[in-house]
């Protein structure tokens, strides 16, 4: 198993960086590294960022000697990974299809596969979480069955509907907010990854489980109608 490389990001931050590909190992090992500096804290650590191959490590350089957080950081990587608690599992209500997935009936025939076959294929596997970004909440999934795989489109849409579920290159997700985006649209869920007046604002978090269960137009609706109220909607099953 390869040392991480450590690369600085101005004089607040350390990229602590596994490798260079998408991969559900790499993304383990980062979660590992942030479980472990949790257990074994860091003076003037502020914050970690978990991402698929990288963890980045804010701290407060005022107050934070560098090169003995890197080497705490190093020191932590070479320890055994800290008991973690199972991940938490959630299950996602998604309407796929129609005014909720523009791209599923296209997606279907480019993997040679029914509508139908494809929404079962899309909700059978356990997705993990493997980080948060691009906007808040948004949530990026491994475990796509490849079959379902496909390029991201030619030309973005300016705007798709927040919690929208979709699927570019290799990956699946779930969106947050509305935004851009060129991945393909094959459903939406009802519960909210991003709701400022929550608690939690974030539904969502790197380690976690999702299951996709699908659901008709009428239930989404039902469903949106409480999630917009605050309750929750994806159901938590570990």
């Amino acid at each position: 198993m390869t040392a991480p490389r450590l690369l600085p990001c101005g004089d607040t931050a350390i990229s602590v960086e596994f490798g260079t590909t998408v991969d559900l190992a790499l993304t383990a090992r980062v979660r590992a590294l942030d479980l472990a500096l949790a257990a074994a804290p860091f003076p003037g650590v502020v914050e970690t960022v978990p991402t698929y191959r990288a963890l980045l490590v804010h701290f407060d350089p005022l107050t934070t000697e560098t090169a003995a957080l890197e080497r705490h950081l190093l020191a932590l990587v070479d320890r055994p990974a800290p008991v973690a608690h199972s991940p938490r599992r959630w299950r996602v209500p998604v309407a796929y299809g129609g005014e909720h997935g523009a791209d599923l009936d296209e997606m279907a025939r480019h993997s040679g596969l029914s509508p139908a076959g494809f929404i079962a294929a899309h909700a059978a596997p356990v997705y993990t979480v493997m980080m948060i970004g691009f906007l808040p909440g948004f949530a990026y999934l491994g475990g796509l069955d490849p079959r379902l795989a496909r390029p991201r489109r030619d030309h973005p849409r300016p705007r798709v509907p927040a919690a929208s579920v979709s699927i570019g290159g290799a990956q699946t997700a779930i969106g947050s907010v509305e935004g851009p985006s060129g991945w393909h649209l094959i459903g939406r869920t009802p519960a909210l990854p991003f709701l400022p007046r929550r608690d939690p604002v974030f539904l969502f978090d790197a380690g976690d489980e999702i299951c996709f269960q699908p659901v008709s137009a009428a239930e989404w609706q039902d469903l949106a109608t409480r999630a917009a109220a605050g309750a929750f909607v994806a159901e938590r099953l570990a």
